[in-house]
């Protein structure tokens, strides 16, 4: 992180859904504490608990780039309390092998400390993922 980064939590979960966008996992990592806690919610395909910035990309970025095309989280909303920040967001993608697309809003509960996520919780339609994801 450079010495003139903004390291206020909107800033830093800002720079996490830009390197998300762009692909850049190496950036999005920069943004995670390396004891992060990163959990999707029960019913979305990688639901779990994932720790360490490398699981976090491996875990869960990584395998939404296999099984979506164009996977994006837009960041619409943003709702600052201190170190929690809320994101009302929206993810589009197409899934590689129904080819349905998807278009489903979800929230992001981040925790940001000493300019670190510190913990994620995902809110998502899920069934709408599923959905697409199979039929």
């Amino acid at each position: 992180m450079g010495l003139t980064e903004d390291t206020s939590p909107a800033a830093v979960v800002r720079r996490q859904y830009l390197a998300s966008a762009a692909g850049d996992l190496a950036a999005l990592r920069e943004t995670l504490a390396p004891d992060v806690e990163w959990t999707e919610m029960a019913g979305f395909p990688l639901a779990g608990t994932y720790r360490t910035p490398e699981g976090v990309t491996s875990g869960v970025m990584e395998k939404l780039a296999q099984d979506w095309e164009n996977w994006t989280a837009h960041d619409d909303t943003y709702v600052v309390d201190g170190e929690d920040v809320v994101v009302l967001a929206r993810y589009t993608a197409t899934h590689r092998v129904t080819g349905n697309p998807l278009n489903v809003r979800v929230a992001h509960h981040f925790t940001v400390r000493g300019g670190l996520i510190v913990r994620f919780e995902q809110f998502a339609d899920t069934a709408l993922v599923r959905d697409a994801a199979t039929s």
